[in-house]
């Protein structure tokens, strides 16, 4: 039996990679959207951020100066 080998990215042109999606598309399951409600800040307890992130953060302007 002969094994089929994928070609490397680098050899496959915009034109394959959009064919194989069309043809994979039929197969791809849709889940359904279910709306989700807000959750309270109140409910929210037990979140932990690692000190090392916290300071990533906090040494980002963007995020509170």
């Amino acid at each position: 039996m002969p094994k089929h080998i994928a070609p490397r990215e680098s050899e496959m042109n915009l034109a394959e990679l959009r064919g194989d999606c069309a043809r994979m598309a039929p197969h791809w399951v849709v889940p359904t959207k279910t709306a989700t409600a807000p959750v309270a800040p109140s409910l929210i307890h037990g979140v932990t951020v690692p000190p090392a992130s916290a300071r990533l953060i906090d040494a980002m302007s963007e995020y509170g100066d």
